[in-house]
């Protein structure tokens, strides 16, 4: 650690005391020796950084320390990081990964233990992580807390292997978060009942209000995807106490433009007081996860950002244990050049692999239905398109097939159809698919659908786009869902391919992140694994065909 010592002044925002002074902060040694207010006039405000507290780093498609140099930027200095995806793929070895890039800058990641690894056992995953290996990441890695316990079902009636895990983390005394979207009533008391303290998942405002009356705190999500601020920013009234703000998954354009910072912006120019917004974005993590990240006290770590005012919440600097590692919307912090791991063994796919013969006549089918902005799904039974014995897409109703091919072997692609993608041509391919991360792809033909998967393959992860022979892809070697390279090019170039899936058709906000959801099982209702269509809501196999 460098031996930061300074004094910087400016208008003093003490969100624990709700009161706004001038004053001077003296650094010594990494640390805020001293808060002094005095009389002086300032332009500008002093306050503690912002903190993410629920991310996905992996969703970026950066590894750690790109996300870091992007996320000073724009004021935050912590992340509650939870490594699931790296983990569904690499196991205990993608875990230490992130954790040993995340230590090479300066910036506090607090990793978690993945809970759900893999997240289901109706999916082919890369890695497990067992009871045992939680208790090894919480004593021999240190890690924070126990990640989302996706695996609802399994509390509910009582899985032992659930159970294990959840006891593990409260004998080393961590937090548990939950993830249980549109769980409430009973199921959600008794969810909460183990442990469970948090929930990132709530996308409606009765459901948030269900949870906190338990006990709960809600963590508010504004991603690349799933945005659900909409829906929950008025419990900030009241319950700000209880309240969190995180991205969850955002994408590096995203990324490029904010994070918490924005949400912060939003939350004031909609009335909702000051100090009770940034208590959910500085303080309220910081105490719930025990962060070792200061809060702008005598003593703490010296973690704090400058900003232009209190409303556009522009960062003019920000410092992680006093070191200036953002200044005026550029970054400090150097690259790091990092080693690729990878998992991913599959060979290229044929345009056949991706055929579904029709069993006669006329038929209807399951059709998952994608709602913009959210991670959940519709089923919907419509009626089947049929040329030459073939069920194909019917993109003049927006019907497209959806495959998932698993990545880790060779197997029989998993094929069913999908509404509201928008594509009137051609095909998008990602090796970014929750939560095992194998490839999936919806498209129009089987042969651009074809050339989105082998581009992939061909990469060893990543995304694509293939229209009429001509493919666009962006590789992610690391895992098949990072790159190592620099996070401000890599936004550049995810810009160029999702702006390619968009010229095919789609008007979907983030084409690429609502994809990547569609094989997440664990969100009701409708998903597609490599093993076939599911249903979230039984939590069993449905049929394509009715």
């Amino acid at each position: 650690m460098k031996n930061n010592s300074f004094e910087i002044s400016g208008n003093i925002v003490d969100i624990k005391n709700k009161r706004i002074f001038p004053g001077t902060v003296t650094v010594k040694d990494s640390k805020i020796f001293k808060i002094e207010e005095n009389k002086n006039e300032y332009d500008n405000y002093i306050m503690p950084g912002f903190i993410d507290a629920h991310v996905h780093v992996e969703s970026s498609m950066l590894i750690p320390s790109e996300f870091a140099r992007m996320a000073v930027v724009h004021g935050t200095v912590s992340t509650v990081s939870d490594p699931h995806e790296i983990a569904n793929v690499l196991g205990m070895e993608g875990i230490r990964y992130m954790i040993r890039n995340g230590n090479k800058v300066p910036f506090k990641f607090y990793f978690g233990a993945p809970s759900c690894v893999p997240a289901t056992t109706f999916e082919t995953a890369g890695a497990e992580i067992t009871a045992g290996n939680i208790k090894e990441l919480f004593e021999k890695d240190g890690l924070h807390y126990l990640s989302e316990m996706m695996n609802y079902p399994g509390v509910l009636f009582d899985d032992p292997v659930v159970i294990e895990k959840i006891k593990i983390a409260k004998e080393h005394n961590r937090p548990v978060d939950g993830h249980a979207p549109g769980l409430m009533g009973e199921n959600a008391a008794k969810y909460i009942s183990h442990g469970i303290s948090t929930d990132h998942e709530c996308f409606t405002l009765n459901e948030a209000l269900d949870k906190l009356s338990k006990g709960m705190k809600i963590i508010i999500r504004e991603g690349s995807a799933a945005k659900n601020y909409e829906a929950l920013h008025t419990i900030i009234k009241d319950h700000s106490d209880n309240v969190m703000f995180c991205s969850d998954d955002k994408h590096p354009n995203d990324l490029v433009e904010g994070q918490i910072d924005r949400i912060v912006a939003r939350s004031v120019s909609l009335g909702y007081d000051l100090f009770d917004v940034l208590k959910c974005a500085c303080i309220n993590p910081v105490e719930h996860y025990k962060l070792h990240t200061g809060i702008l006290r005598e003593g703490d770590d010296a973690d704090f950002i400058v900003v232009k005012d209190l409303k556009e919440f522009k960062v003019e600097k920000t410092f992680i244990n006093g070191e200036p590692v953002a200044e005026n919307g550029k970054s400090n912090i150097e690259r790091v050049d990092e080693e690729i791991i990878n998992h991913f063994n599959t060979s290229m796919k044929s345009p056949s692999e991706f055929e579904i013969n029709s069993k006669g006549g006329l038929v209807d089918i399951r059709v998952i239905e994608s709602l913009d902005g959210q991670l959940i799904t519709g089923e919907l039974h419509l009626p089947a398109k049929i040329h030459n014995g073939k069920i194909i897409s019917d993109p003049d109703n927006d019907i497209l097939k959806i495959a998932v091919v698993e990545r880790y072997t060779n197997s029989k692609p998993a094929i069913a159809f999908i509404k509201n993608f928008g594509l009137t041509k051609g095909a998008i391919a990602s090796c970014v698919a929750h939560d095992s991360h194998n490839i999936i792809a919806v498209g129009v033909t089987d042969e651009d659908i074809c050339n989105a998967v082998n581009a992939i393959i061909e990469n060893k992860g990543g995304i694509s786009v293939s229209s009429g022979g001509v493919t666009e892809s962006l590789p992610l070697p690391v895992a098949g869902i990072m790159t190592n390279e620099d996070g401000y090019i890599t936004a550049e170039k995810y810009t160029s391919i999702d702006k390619a899936a968009k010229d095919l058709g789609s008007e979907l906000n983030a084409p690429f992140m609502t994809l990547s959801f569609m094989a997440l099982l664990v969100i009701p209702q409708l998903k597609l694994s490599d093993k076939g269509l599911f249903d979230g809501s039984k939590f069993e196999f449905a049929d394509l065909m009715l």
